[in-house]
C-alpha cells in the first residue's frame, strides 16, 4: 500500500465511496478506499432497508455494505481500514516549491498512522454524522432509536412513537411516520417551531401529532433482555420542561432523533470551497459535475447532499463521481 500511485484515491466507505469504486475498477483505474471510522457508512446501524432498489424482501444495512465491500474486493478494488488526517494538492505552493521534475501524482493522501497514498485523483465520500442527545439513545440505535424515519418507519405500523427536533427535517419526519403510528409525539425544547411555515402547518394541523412544548429529553432508557445484552430495547424516555423543572416519564415504542446532520468534511476545511453547513461545494459544470473548488478532486454522497439523505442517492452521486474522476484522469493524461 504505502508509496504506491493510485488513479483515485476514495475516501470513506459508505454507499458514495464503494459505488464510486465499482465503477473506477471497472474502468480500469488503479483505486483505493479508505474506510475511514465508520466502515461501511451510516446503513451498517440500519436494522432493515426497505427502500433499497433490488431487495423484495428488504435487507439488513449492515449486510448491505458488506456484501458492496466485497463487490469492492472481488473486482479488484483495495479496501484499507484506516482515516485520512490531511490532503495536499502538490501542485499547489508550497508543495510546487518542493517538486524535483514532473511528478506522476497530483495529490498526497496522508493517513493519521503517518502512512501516504499518492493518487492523480480524489474522490471525497465521507457522508454525515446524525447529532444525537448524548443521553443514552445512541446505544439503542436499531433497538428502538433511529436517526431517520424515512430509513425506519415502517417498523413501528401502529405502535407509539416520538421525535425530538423543531426544524424542517423534525416536521417532514413528524408527518411522514403518522403514515404508519397511531401516535407521534413531536418533542422540541422551544415553545414554536422553527420549521418553514408550510411544515408548520402540516405538523400542527396533524391529529395524529402531539406537540410538547419547552422540554427535552434527559433520558433513555431500555428493557433489559433476559437472554443477552444485544437483545436490549427502547422502554421509556425521561422528558423535563425547560420552563417549570417538571419532569415525567413516557412509554414509547420508538424515538426519533432529528436535530440535524454534520457532515465529516473537516479534512477538508481550507482545501476545498465548503458551505457554511460544512457540506462541499460541487460545481455542476457541465463536464464535471461532482468535481469540487479544486481539479481534480471529487465528492459525493451525504457530505455534499444536505436535502435526501438517502443511501440509493448517495449510490448514484457516487456512480457520476467515479464517471467524472474516470474522465478527468484520462484527460489528463
Amino acid at each position: 500500500m504505502k508509496n504506491q500511485i493510485y488513479d483515485t484515491v476514495i475516501v470513506g466507505s459508505g454507499a458514495a465511496g464503494l459505488t464510486a469504486a465499482i465503477y473506477n475498477i471497472r474502468a480500469d483505474l488503479k483505486t483505493v478506499v479508505v474506510a475511514g471510522d465508520h466502515p461501511g457508512g451510516q446503513l451498517t446501524i440500519t436494522t432493515l432497508v426497505e427502500n433499497y432498489p433490488g431487495f423484495a424482501d428488504g435487507i439488513g444495512g449492515p449486510k448491505l455494505m458488506m456484501d458492496t465491500m466485497q463487490q469492492v474486493k472481488n473486482l479488484g478494488g483495495e479496501i484499507i481500514n484506516n482515516q485520512v488526517s490531511k490532503i495536499v494538492d502538490v501542485r499547489s505552493p508550497p508543495s510546487l516549491k518542493l517538486r524535483k521534475g514532473k511528478l506522476e501524482y497530483n495529490f498526497e493522501v496522508e493517513m493519521t498512522d503517518g502512512s501516504k497514498l499518492f493518487a492523480k485523483a480524489v474522490i471525497i465520500a465521507t457522508g454525515a454524522r446524525a447529532r444525537w442527545l448524548d443521553v443514552g439513545e445512541k446505544e439503542l440505535v436499531g433497538k428502538g432509536v433511529s436517526g431517520c424515519a424515512t430509513c425506519d418507519g415502517m417498523f413501528f405500523r401502529d405502535k407509539t412513537v416520538a421525535i425530538v427536533g423543531g426544524g424542517d427535517v423534525a416536521c417532514t419526519e413528524a408527518n411522514f411516520l403518522t403514515k404508519f403510528a397511531k401516535k407521534v409525539i413531536l418533542i422540541h425544547r422551544r415553545d414554536q417551531l422553527r420549521a418553514i411555515e408550510a411544515e408548520q402547518k402540516k405538523v400542527l394541523n396533524n391529529p395524529k401529532i402531539e406537540m410538547w412544548w419547552n422540554m427535552e429529553v434527559t433520558q433513555v432508557n431500555y428493557q433489559l433482555s433476559i437472554i443477552n445484552y444485544e437483545s436490549n430495547k427502547l422502554q421509556n424516555i425521561r422528558v423535563k420542561n425547560n420552563k417549570t423543572g417538571e419532569e415525567k416519564t413516557v412509554e414509547i415504542d420508538g424515538l426519533f432523533v432529528a436535530i440535524g446532520h454534520d457532515p465529516a468534511t473537516e479534512m477538508v476545511a481550507g482545501l476545498v470551497d465548503r458551505k457554511e453547513s460544512g457540506h462541499i461545494i460541487v460545481r455542476g459544470g457541465a463536464n464535471f459535475h461532482t468535481m469540487t473548488s479544486v481539479p481534480g478532486i471529487f465528492a459525493a454522497g451525504d457530505c455534499v447532499d444536505d436535502i435526501y439523505r438517502q443511501a440509493i442517492i448517495a449510490a448514484g452521486m457516487g456512480a457520476m463521481a467515479g464517471l467524472d474522476a474516470e474522465k478527468w484522469v484520462e484527460s489528463q493524461k
